[in-house]
């Protein structure tokens, strides 16, 4: 019987923080706007996306086991799977079932949201139950990768916001593609190592369409949109000046880009990389957050 370790390895348990600062950001921005925070709910948004997001996890591991992608290339901390069903730890029939298990976990919490906050999450909660089911296979496939992730990224939010608030705004809309573009960075950089397993098996990452040596200039197309939409927001009026604390990971993009730039093909190299960015990804998203709940506590304070 496999061990609670083996089943946090295979659910990326350390790559579940990117959703929960997703809704951390949803929570934030109700916060900040209506004053209201309903902690029932918020806790059922929590477990209903982290149950998401580990279906999506399961289920990709599973397929790219059945296609052997998982077995010819070489994993590591970020990328390559989890490596749970090449090294014999779990059957993959346990995995699937797994992966439908948190598949129907999450959409059953969404149902009970739908019945709550009405039609608008029922689109956002179709939309996800579809894309997860074929994020590894047609959606892959098809060279859409970092746009779902992008996307899920943004439902998130601007879900998390939803069930809050009963209504939608644009803070929310615009905060929830900076989440997600944040997540497609990481993905987007974590598919340099499995570019030749993958595209021998059909798959088309953005880093395959673009070619390595073109997708490691591309990557700074990433950062620079996600401060591009902070800081207009800011001049404009939409989002508060204490979002200009993101500001901060600037140098942090800057040096893991770099590094990609010279080392996209030394995968030893490349790990250390890989941690950048995703450290980048998370702590971008984590001051994001703290920008809007520091902007409502001063403005209680006066």
């Amino acid at each position: 019987m496999a061990t609670l370790n083996v089943w946090l390895r295979a659910v990326r348990i350390r790559f579940l923080l990117a959703s929960i600062i997703s809704v951390c950001l949803g929570l934030a921005i109700n916060g900040w706007q209506n004053k209201t925070f309903d902690l029932e709910f918020a806790i059922l948004t929590f477990v209903g996306v982290a149950a998401l997001h580990a279906s999506v996890d399961l289920l990709n591991d599973y397929w790219d086991y059945k296609r052997q992608i998982d077995t010819e290339t070489q994993r590591t901390k970020f990328s390559g799977g989890t490596g749970v069903l090449p090294e014999g730890l779990l059957e993959p029939k346990q995995v699937y079932r797994a992966g439908m298990l948190m598949l129907i976990i999450g959409s059953s919490i969404g149902a009970f949201f739908i019945f709550e906050r009405g039609v608008t999450i029922a689109i956002i909660l179709g939309f996800a139950i579809v894309s997860i089911y074929f994020y590894s296979t047609r959606i892959v496939d098809s060279g859409l990768g970092e746009i779902f992730v992008a996307i899920k990224g943004s439902m998130i939010v601007l879900g998390t916001y939803f069930v809050q608030s009963s209504h939608i705004t644009l803070e929310p809309i615009i905060a929830g593609i900076v989440s997600g573009i944040l997540s497609s960075t990481v993905l987007f950089v974590n598919s340099f190592p499995d570019f030749d397993a993958d595209k021998k098996h059909g798959r088309k990452t953005l880093v395959i369409l673009l070619g390595k040596q073109k997708a490691a200039t591309t990557v700074w197309v990433f950062p620079v949109t996600i401060y591009a939409i902070i800081g207009v927001s800011i001049i404009i009026g939409i989002f508060p000046v204490t979002c200009l604390i993101t500001f901060a990971t600037i140098p942090m993009a800057i040096r893991s880009g770099v590094s990609l730039k010279e080392d996209y093909e030394n995968l030893e190299k490349l790990v250390p990389i890989m941690q950048g960015f995703v450290t980048y990804s998370r702590i971008t998203g984590a001051l994001f957050v703290i920008s809007f709940v520091l902007d409502l506590l001063l403005k209680s304070l006066q």
